[in-house]
């Protein structure tokens, strides 16, 4: 069985961590909007992580992680967001952040990686 990469990780854990925090938004700050919107580029990120490695062409591939990035940048943006109207404490929005611009950070290498090969 192969094992998986550190952006398949990585993504997986931020989306299970973008889910509680948006679980938290709801129930404790009563704030809907801006955690869907964040929940779901925040998951989307893994899922086209996901999708790109199941690609059928270098393009594909390419593609996909073009679109995870972009998520991966909505998501920082929603998150500093919720931050700035105070509906995250500055702990687990730095956490987050944190979290979001390490996945660019990878996700931008493959992408310059894969466009080289």
């Amino acid at each position: 069985m192969k094992t998986e990469n550190i952006i398949q990780q990585k993504s997986f854990v931020f989306a299970i961590r973008i889910i509680n925090a948006c679980k938290y938004l709801k129930k404790e700050k009563q704030e809907f909007i801006m955690a869907k919107q964040m929940l779901r580029s925040g998951v989307s990120i893994g899922a086209n992580v996901e999708e790109a490695i199941g690609a059928q062409s270098k393009a594909d591939f390419i593609h996909k992680f073009s679109i995870s990035y972009k998520e991966a940048r909505e998501t920082l943006y929603w998150l500093k967001l919720l931050y700035a109207t105070d509906y995250l404490d500055k702990k687990m929005s730095e956490s987050l952040i944190n979290d979001a611009e390490e996945i660019c950070r990878i996700i931008g290498k493959i992408q310059i990686t894969m466009k080289r090969a």
